[in-house]
């Protein structure tokens, strides 16, 4: 393992972009803490901390949007928004691409389409920056954490609006650099980084909460089951990040005067976990609208009644039965939904499920795939090609994207659960699982693929050698 570091810095170029991807990385971080003017720093953490400490909406709500800020929003900086802007607008136009014939004719374009869609992806995140600017900022002035004298002052929040979207188009900036010049992908880096940057957080809340000899705090006990817990679920996001299934392809033969071409055999993979981490972050978002909708249905009830029977009350006459059966319906349906509860629990594995299933039929094109194979000359060995083929691929996927979906859906309910059960910080929970933990394993593992590659194209051992100079095995994950 020593050896394989060594050698990683013996690689002048290898050297370099290490070296310019850490000095990026660091310019995000210490313009982290680049407050943004006017904000109530001091009122904004205590209110970031009160929240986070429970598996509230807010919480996951403000987690979620940590998430890709780096948790800037915690104290409000000119990276609040961080660049889930720019995350959003490439979404879009990704999907934007499977519907509309426009942009699906400039993807087959090549570079220049290709750079053109980049072009309206970024006017897109622009619009997208200033959006969430103005609804970040009236939030905050509704929770009175803008300070008094500029509340009011319309040049402050041009200059707040501004300043954020600026933010991100930087990070946007820093991401393409890195891309160019450095190892990695420049967004997925900017994001591992802020989720790493909250790890001091998680052991400063656990050594708190840290009292063998009280029984309602975390014990030695509880120590050792979330350690082992964190390298089970670390190791399982691992396996099925890298994990396929090889469909074997053979190429027909072809003869050329007196030479035969062709007739080797290869393999296309299909990954397991197709969608990544995207069906999490479509299922965790829309599941905080059900918490928000009967939290407020029941706090809107709640008055409602309230006011009724203080009227009442005033002229004799006895509350309405049916004014408490609407607010027990209510408290029911927000009590159903809070995290960890059974209804959320088994709604949220459903849209877990559901968004891996539409990611797939948005990415994964079988047709085209068959019409591929057919073009190249080559078959899968007992099929014909073209209709069947992509017929057998389609069912391959669906059958391996159930697999895929199921471990998705254990390791996006497993931080509420256990937040639940065991009463332990959100913030200690949130990387044994979720969107968080399967964002940096799935960086972690392309970067150290790339550090491979540059490894063994010269001829040195990657992380996967025996520590000598001899090529080590490439990284591969389970067949299925």
């Amino acid at each position: 393992m020593f050896q394989t570091l060594v050698n990683v810095f013996k690689v002048p170029e290898l050297r370099g972009k290490i070296l310019f991807t850490l000095g990026m990385l660091v310019v995000f971080r210490i313009g982290h803490w680049v407050p943004l003017p006017g904000v109530d720093q001091t009122e904004l953490a205590k209110a970031f901390s009160a929240a986070t400490s429970d598996g509230s909406t807010f919480a996951r709500l403000a987690n979620f949007v940590s998430i890709f800020s780096g948790g800037a929003l915690s104290h409000s900086t000119i990276f609040g928004l961080g660049i889930m802007p720019y995350i959003t607008a490439g979404i879009i136009f990704q999907l934007l691409q499977t519907a509309l014939p426009q942009l699906k004719k400039l993807q087959e374009e090549g570079m220049s389409g290709r750079q053109k869609i980049m072009e309206y992806t970024r006017y897109a995140t622009v619009a997208l920056c200033i959006m969430q600017a103005i609804g970040w900022l009236t939030f905050l002035a509704q929770q009175n954490l803008i300070l008094p004298q500029w509340r009011e002052n319309p040049i402050w929040w041009i200059m707040g609006v501004s300043a954020l979207t600026a933010g991100t188009m930087f990070l946007m900036w820093l991401g393409e650099q890195i891309d160019k010049h450095g190892i990695g992908n420049g967004a997925s880096m900017i994001i591992m980084a802020g989720i790493v940057g909250g790890i001091p957080s998680a052991f400063m809340s656990l050594r708190a909460n840290f009292d063998p000899s009280d029984p309602k705090k975390i014990g030695w006990m509880g120590i050792i089951l979330l350690a082992a817990g964190f390298v089970v679920v670390v190791a399982s996001a691992v396996i099925m990040t890298i994990a396929q299934r090889r469909i074997p392809v053979q190429q027909a033969k072809h003869t050329r005067g007196r030479k035969v071409y062709g007739g080797q055999k290869s393999y296309l993979p299909l990954r397991v976990n197709h969608g990544g981490v995207m069906p999490i972050i479509f299922a965790s978002s829309l599941m905080m609208f059900p918490s928000l909708l009967f939290s407020s249905m029941r706090e809107w009830i709640q008055g409602a009644v309230t006011a009724r029977a203080q009227a009442d009350l005033a002229q004799g006459i006895e509350a309405a039965s049916q004014d408490s059966v609407w607010l027990d319906i209510a408290t029911f349906l927000s009590d159903a939904f809070n995290p960890g509860e059974f209804p959320y629990v088994f709604l949220y594995i459903l849209m877990v499920y559901f968004f891996s299933y539409f990611w797939i039929t948005v990415q994964f094109n079988p047709e085209e795939m068959s019409k591929q194979l057919k073009d190249n000359g080559s078959f899968i060995p007992g099929l014909r090609p073209g209709p069947r083929t992509a017929e057998y691929l389609e069912t391959v996927m669906s059958r391996i994207t159930f697999v895929g979906a199921g471990f998705l859906a254990l390791v996006a309910i497993m931080p509420t659960v256990i937040n639940s059960a065991m009463n332990i910080d959100y913030v200690v929970t949130q990387f044994l699982g979720g969107t968080g933990l399967l964002i940096v394993v799935s960086v972690t593992m392309d970067v150290l693929q790339r550090i491979e590659a540059n490894l063994l194209m010269r001829n040195y051992a990657g992380f996967l050698g025996g520590g000598g100079d001899e090529p080590g095995p490439r990284l591969r994950g389970p067949r299925f």
